[in-house]
């Protein structure tokens, strides 16, 4: 049990280390990125905005040109947001 535990370790590492890494900044545009107020935004209109991305190709849930911790920390919160106000009626 332990040999397979380290062979599956040792695969694991042997096969994430050959990933390439590719700088993302190449492919975003060049307008700056969003913040805390757009990842609440986000957050806010996820469930219309998946609905969207369904449909159309154009349309993405998470804004991959943001600024990093601030714009996670609106996301969620707006999404918290979204999600209690969706479920108000159902608590017991």
């Amino acid at each position: 049990m332990k040999k397979n535990m380290l062979i599956m370790l040792f695969m694991l590492i042997l096969l994430t280390s050959c990933a390439s890494n590719v700088d993302v900044n190449e492919c975003l545009p060049t307008q700056t990125p969003s913040g805390f107020w757009s990842g609440t935004w986000h957050g806010l209109i996820t469930v219309p905005a998946f609905i969207g991305s369904l449909i159309w190709d154009d349309v993405a849930i998470y804004a991959v040109n943001n600024n990093g911790g601030w714009y996670d920390f609106g996301f969620v919160g707006g999404l918290f947001f979204i999600i209690k106000i969706l479920t108000l009626g159902n608590d017991k």
